[in-house]
């Protein structure tokens, strides 16, 4: 899995660029896959990808399906949103497709 860096580390600008793509090389394919999602289908956001995904496990209205593995993926939602706070990016500039 990719790694992320500890907070606080300092990084210029050419390591964090490196950090980035090594993170997004790393990352399965069902990580990119809701980076996809929350770019084409929650307007690049990761709260309400998140809040689906919640409300489905509560019984609760949701508005998109995604596959039986929910608690997978907040786990992936939580680790790629640390990572883009960490490195102030949107990692929806990176992930075009699911290869």
């Amino acid at each position: 899995m990719a790694k992320i860096a500890p907070k606080g580390s300092k990084i210029d600008g050419k390591q964090h660029e490196s950090a980035v793509t090594d993170f997004v090389k790393g990352l399965s394919s069902e990580h990119k896959m809701l980076i996809i999602l929350k770019a084409q289908l929650y307007g690049g956001k990761w709260e309400p990808m998140y809040q689906d995904l919640k409300n489905r496990l509560e019984g609760k209205p949701y508005i998109f399906k995604l596959a039986n593995r929910i608690n997978d993926d907040i786990e992936r939602i939580e680790q790629m949103r640390k990572f883009e706070q960490q490195h102030s990016v949107n990692l929806c500039d990176y992930v075009d497709s699911v290869e």
